[in-house]
C-alpha cells in the first residue's frame, strides 16, 4: 500500500501549476520528480512536466493533481511547493527537507549524510 503524501501546494504554485498542465495538453495533471545534478554531487532538483508520466498522486489542489513516483515518495514527505515571479522571470521553489543542504537556486537540495 502506497504511503499517502501531501505535498502543500501555495496558491501561486498551483496557479501556475494549472497554467503549465494546460499550456502542455494536460489540464488538470502535473508531473514532478527529483533529477540529480549533472556533476554527480548529490543534488536533486525538481523537473515539472504536464501529465501523470504513469506517477501516483502526491498532492491536489485548486483542481490541479500533482503526480510523482512512487519510489520517490518519501523525499517529498513533509515538503511545500511555491512559486515565485519578478519582472525577471519566475520559478518553482521547494522546501528544504531535513537532514539537507539547500540550493542556492530554491529549486533543489542535497541530503546530508547519516552518521
Amino acid at each position: 500500500m502506497l504511503e499517502i503524501i501531501n505535498l502543500a501546494i501555495s496558491n501561486s504554485a498551483a496557479a501556475e501549476l494549472s497554467r503549465l498542465a494546460a499550456f502542455g495538453g494536460s489540464p488538470g495533471n502535473m508531473y514532478i520528480d527529483l533529477v540529480n545534478d549533472l556533476d554527480n554531487e548529490g543534488w536533486l532538483h525538481i523537473k515539472l512536466t504536464a501529465g501523470t508520466s504513469n506517477g501516483s498522486p502526491i498532492s491536489r489542489t485548486q483542481g490541479v493533481t500533482l503526480f510523482a513516483d512512487p519510489k520517490k515518495f518519501k523525499l517529498f514527505k513533509g515538503l511545500s511547493l511555491d512559486y515565485y515571479s519578478d519582472l525577471s522571470g519566475g520559478g518553482f521553489l521547494i522546501s528544504t527537507p531535513k537532514n539537507t543542504l539547500r540550493c542556492s537556486c530554491g529549486s533543489g537540495f542535497k541530503l546530508l549524510e547519516k552518521t
